[in-house]
């Protein structure tokens, strides 16, 4: 009896420790990501002329870059590693102040981007590094898609 409530409690310990503790911040970290993605497309399309430049538009998607540049740093604790699906590459863990300092500056980026910003001619020049911003953390610390 006490042989099988020791096995059953081993068990459950392994179990636990092989399910993710934190699926609730991997589910905020997708969220963020996805909107930080349908913002990029919004301007994306802009830039490539297959939409009108809208100025409210790229505010609006400049303010979702800068709220998720100050959240996503705290949307990695070492519990989020695995589970719920998540794309991030063990790298950001084992380089985090990199990855911080890149959300960093993707929020001064898209801060500098929404100061400057007035007509369409400042746009296209103002929004590429914001692209690049996230194309170089996607590239180092995202896996790709299945």
């Amino acid at each position: 009896m006490i042989r099988s409530i020791i096995v059953a409690a081993a068990l459950a310990v392994s179990v636990q420790a092989a399910v993710p503790q934190n699926l609730d911040v991997i589910k905020e970290r997708k969220q963020t990501m996805k909107d930080n993605g349908a913002a990029a497309g919004a301007t994306a399309k802009m830039l490539k002329g297959d939409a009108p430049f809208d100025l409210a538009t790229v505010q609006k998607s400049l303010n979702t870059f800068i709220s998720a540049s100050k959240k996503m740093p705290s949307l990695f604790p070492d519990d989020s590693k695995t589970g719920g699906d998540t794309r991030a590459l063990p790298a950001v863990w084992a380089d985090k102040a990199d990855v911080d300092a890149r959300f960093a500056k993707f929020g001064q980026d898209a801060t500098d981007a929404l100061a400057a910003i007035k007509d369409e001619a400042s746009f296209k020049a103002s929004f590429p590094p914001i692209f690049k911003d996230c194309g170089g953390c996607h590239e180092k610390y995202r896996a790709a898609q299945n």
